[in-house]
Parts: C-alpha cells; sequence; structure tokens
C-alpha cells in the first residue's frame, strides 16, 4: 500500500516563502484576477502562512492534512472529497463536486479555500503538483525549497527520505487530538 505524506522541518525553513510562491502555478488563471484594492492582493495558493503565538512568535505553514480520518470527506455529501485508494492522498473530484461548501466548513486546519472564478473548493494538491506526483516527483513545494525543510513521499516505505526523518527526528502533527490522523508531518524547530 501507498500513503503517501508531507513533512516540514521548522527549524530548516528560512521562511523565503518560496513553496507558497511555487504553489501558485497550480493556477495560472488565478495569477490575472484584478483587485481592485491593490492593497488585498493574494496569492492562490494551498498553503497558508500562520503565525503561532505561543511563547516566541514562530511560523508555520499549513496546507492539506491529508487526514486518514478527514472530515472533508465526511461531510462531502457527492463523494467528491476521496481518499486516493492509490496515493492515500485526500483528493476533490470537481466532476462530482457541486459547490456546496461543506469540506470548506469540515476542514479543521482552514486548508480549503474557495476559487473566485468558480467559487469552487480548492486545495492541496493542486492540478499541476497532482501530474507531478502521478509521474512519480514531488509536488512543487517540495522542489523549489532552497533549505530543504520539506519532504513528500510515500510513509509505507521504510527507505523513503520521508520515512528516514520520521524514523529520525520526533514529530508533531496539528490537532492530532482531534482523531484526524494527519499525513502533515512537522518536525518542530530543536531547542524549542
Amino acid at each position: 500500500m501507498t500513503r503517501l505524506a508531507y513533512l516540514w522541518d521548522e527549524g530548516k525553513c528560512v521562511a523565503c516563502m518560496a513553496c507558497v510562491l511555487a504553489c501558485t502555478g497550480n493556477y495560472p488563471e488565478l495569477a490575472r484576477l484584478e483587485e481592485p484594492n491593490p492593497m488585498r492582493r493574494w496569492l492562490a495558493s494551498n498553503i497558508r502562512v500562520v503565525i503561532r503565538e505561543v511563547g516566541k512568535p514562530t511560523l508555520r505553514l499549513v496546507s492539506c492534512q491529508h487526514c486518514e480520518n478527514p472530515p472533508c470527506v465526511h461531510a462531502c455529501p457527492t463523494g467528491a472529497s476521496h481518499i486516493d485508494r492509490r496515493t492515500g492522498l485526500v483528493e476533490l473530484d470537481y466532476s462530482k463536486c457541486i459547490g456546496c461548501k461543506a469540506c470548506i466548513v469540515a476542514c479543521p486546519y482552514g486548508a480549503r479555500w474557495l476559487n473566485p472564478l468558480n467559487q469552487l473548493p480548492m486545495k492541496c494538491p493542486g492540478p499541476v503538483c497532482m501530474e507531478l506526483v502521478e509521474r512519480g516527483e514531488k509536488p512543487m513545494c517540495v522542489q523549489v525549497c532552497p533549505a530543504n525543510a520539506r519532504d513528500f513521499g510515500d510513509i509505507d516505505d521504510p527507505s523513503s527520505s520521508i520515512s528516514v526523518k520520521l524514523a529520525k527526528y520526533k514529530t508533531e502533527r496539528m490537532l492530532e487530538h482531534m482523531g484526524t490522523q494527519p499525513k502533515w508531518f512537522i518536525i518542530p524547530r530543536r531547542g524549542s
């Protein structure tokens, strides 16, 4: 079985936002949107930047957690949100999506967002990244990280780079107490 997962090393991350910018490549049509207020520009990215203010303020990068028990999938009335049996990733089948937004509301991570053009939910991985994954490559956010702070791979393969890191380092997962079983692992900053 294959269970693809993401890993983010908080201590290696230099907050350059290369991953966020690379993710926008999934949505080139949104880059051309005219925003009447230039102070409200936004990036069409599946990666959210969150500043945690527990003790010393720290940056957290958040995207779809690819939960093994995903609330978004359970909330979807049509089966558009589903776990892909080949990859273990939480995906969206737009041919089944009715735009009800139940998945957006159900996601405790705030990882889904609304496409302003078609009013449908969006999530990681985007279409370009899905093509990369299907070719056996890593998503754009992982490929462009200059600090090697991101990884992606099969956690059921003990020789994969992500499995080696999971075995080597202490990791945490966001909102783990909710029982969602996220497959988005964080190596916390050492000494934090």
